[in-house]
C-alpha cells in the first residue's frame, strides 16, 4: 500500500535532508543508513514530513527538538501521530537529548521496534 502525500512537500523534504540537525545526522549516518532494513529520511506522508520512515516495518521515527515540548508543539505532534496511526503506522519519538546522551539505547529501541513489527 502506498501512503498518500502532497507533492508540494517534496522540495521541503529535500531541503530538510540537506539541513538536518546534528541529532538527525548522527542517527542517520551512524545507524539507520546502514541498517539492514531500509529507512528513508524526511519522508512525506499525508501533509507531513517525518524524520525517518521504514516501509517494511511501517515505522516512523521522530527526533524532537525543544519546539516539540511547547503547548502548541505537543498538540501538533498529537494530531500528527493520530493521523499517522490511522495509516497503520507506529510512531516512536526520541528527544535530541536522548540522541546525545544515550545513543546506543535509542538504536536498540529502534531495532526492537523494527523486529516486533516484522514478526507480524
Amino acid at each position: 500500500m502506498s501512503l498518500p502525500y502532497h507533492p508540494k512537500l517534496i522540495p521541503s523534504a529535500k531541503k530538510l535532508r540537506k539541513e538536518a540537525t546534528a541529532q538527525e545526522n548522527h542517527l542517520w549516518y551512524d545507524f539507520l543508513r546502514s541498517y539492514p532494513v531500509r529507512f528513508q529520511r524526511q519522508k512525506t506522508i499525508d501533509r507531513f514530513i517525518v524524520d525517518f520512515y521504514c516501509h517494511a516495518a511501517k515505522l516512523v521515527v521522530e527526533i524532537d527538538g525543544i519546539q516539540h515540548y511547547t503547548e502548541q508543539g505537543i498538540a501538533h505532534d498529537e494530531e500528527r501521530t493520530n493521523i499517522l496511526l490511522g495509516y497503520g503506522l507506529t510512531v516512536i519519538r526520541f528527544s535530541n537529548q536522548e540522541i546525545n546522551m544515550d545513543f546506543s539505547r535509542v538504536c536498540q529501541k529502534i531495532h526492537q521496534a523494527v523486529q516486533e513489527k516484522l514478526k507480524v
